[in-house]
């Protein structure tokens, strides 16, 4: 099983959501969960079921690698 870092994941989510001009609670809509369960995520208290890591992924227009800290920014895995 692969452990991942949450509060990295959760770095990289808001890096993201600020690059693409979008509030929380456009995110969390796009996603399908409340605008505290996104700031939940951001800081890293709240761990991401996969379904919710794949639509993130889908919002931000990333890999969902990226986003679990697995590879860079260059697509390396690390």
């Amino acid at each position: 099983m692969i452990d991942f870092d949450m509060v990295k994941t959760g770095q990289r989510i808001k890096e993201l959501r600020k690059e693409f001009g979008m509030s929380q609670k456009d995110l969390a809509d796009k996603i399908g969960v409340a605008q505290n369960t996104v700031a939940q995520y951001e800081n890293g208290t709240a761990k991401t079921s996969l379904d919710v890591i794949v639509k993130l992924a889908i919002a931000l227009r990333i890999t969902t690698d990226y986003l679990l800290g697995l590879e860079d920014e260059s697509g390396l895995k690390k």
